[in-house]
C-alpha cells in the first residue's frame, strides 16, 4: 500500500498535478522580522513587570505577612465589593446593552459614546463625577439622604458603586458586541408564535449571548477588582470598611515596599486565577 501511495504521488507529480503539502505560518518562510521584534518587545514590556514582582518578592517574611489580619480583611472586602459591582453590572448592563443593539431611537451614537466614556476617563474624574452626583450635597445624593437617609461616600456600598461605573462599559461593549453578531431572527420568530418581546429576550436571546456576558461579567469583575482612583476618591480609604487590596497596596508602599510587593502577589494571583479558570473557558464556548 506505501508503494502504491508513492507511485501515485509520483505519478501526479510527472504529471504536474497538485502535490499535498503542509504549510506553515507566514506561508514557510517563517516570522518576518519586522514582525517579530515588535511582537517580542511587547511581550517583554508585558511579562517582565510581573516576572521582577516574583524576584523583588520577600517570600521569607511572605506567610507572616500574607496572614495578618489587615491582609484578608482587604482581600475579602475586595471579593466581596468586585462580585457585588459585577453583579450590579449584569442587572442594569445586560438591558442597556439590548437597548444599544436591538432599537433604534435619535441619539443613539451619543448614548452608546456617553456609557463607553468611563473606559477613557481617568479614574479619579469618576470620583470626583460620583461625589457631585451622589454625594450628600450632590444633585441626586442630597435627596438619597434627605429622603431615605442613604449616604454612598465612605460606604461599602460606595466602594461597589464606585467599581460599578468603571466596570460595567466592559460589559455593555462584550454583550452589545453579542448581540450585534447575534441573528435577531430567532426573536422575531418567538413574536410572531406569540411570544412577547420580554419572553423572547428571556427564553431565546439570553441563552443565545450567554457567552458574551459570561466574558463581559468577567472582564467586569477584573476591572473592579482593580479599581483603585475612583474608590479612594469616593469612598476613602478607611480599614475595615473601604480599604480594598489595591489601597492596602498603595499604603503599604508608602512604608513597606516588601509588603505592598506581597499584597501585589496576592492580587496578582488571585486576577490570574479567575481569568484563566473562567474567562478563557467562557469566550471560546460559543
Amino acid at each position: 500500500m506505501t508503494s502504491t501511495v508513492k507511485s501515485d504521488a509520483a505519478t501526479g507529480a510527472l504529471r504536474g498535478g497538485p502535490r499535498r503539502r503542509r504549510v506553515r505560518v507566514g506561508g514557510g518562510r517563517g516570522v518576518p522580522l519586522p514582525l517579530l521584534v515588535p511582537a517580542l518587545i511587547g511581550l517583554a514590556f508585558l511579562i517582565v513587570p510581573l516576572i521582577a514582582l516574583l524576584v523583588r518578592a520577600p517570600w521569607r517574611s511572605m506567610p507572616e505577612q500574607m496572614t495578618s489580619a489587615e491582609v484578608w480583611q482587604a482581600l475579602q472586602l475586595s471579593l466581596v465589593c468586585a462580585t457585588t459591582a459585577t453583579a450590579v453590572s449584569l442587572v442594569i448592563g445586560v438591558p442597556l446593552a439590548w437597548l444599544l443593539a436591538r432599537v433604534e431611537f435619535p441619539g443613539r451614537g451619543l448614548v452608546r459614546a456617553l456609557v463607553t466614556l468611563p473606559l477613557v476617563l481617568p479614574p479619579v474624574v469618576g470620583g470626583v463625577a460620583l461625589l457631585t452626583a451622589l454625594g450628600r450635597s450632590g444633585i441626586v445624593g442630597k435627596w438619597l439622604d434627605s429622603w431615605f437617609g442613604i449616604t454612598l461616600p465612605f460606604t461599602t456600598a460606595g466602594v461597589v458603586v464606585a467599581e460599578a461605573f468603571v466596570a460595567m462599559p466592559f460589559l455593555v461593549i462584550s454583550v452589545e458586541g453579542t448581540l450585534r453578531a447575534a441573528d435577531p431572527r430567532y426573536e422575531e420568530a418567538a413574536t410572531t408564535l406569540g411570544a412577547s418581546r420580554f419572553t423572547a429576550f428571556r427564553r431565546v436571546t439570553l441563552p443565545l449571548i450567554a457567552p458574551g456576558i459570561a466574558a463581559g461579567a468577567v472582564l467586569a469583575w477584573a476591572r473592579a477588582l482593580g479599581e483603585f482612583g475612583a474608590t479612594i476618591t469616593f469612598a476613602g480609604n478607611f480599614p475595615g470598611r473601604t480599604q480594598t487590596m489595591p489601597l492596602a497596596v498603595y499604603l503599604a508602599l508608602q512604608s513597606d515596599p516588601e509588603a505592598a510587593i506581597a499584597l501585589s502577589l496576592v492580587l496578582l494571583a488571585v486576577s490570574i486565577a479567575v481569568l484563566a479558570g473562567l474567562r478563557d473557558r467562557w469566550m471560546t464556548a460559543g
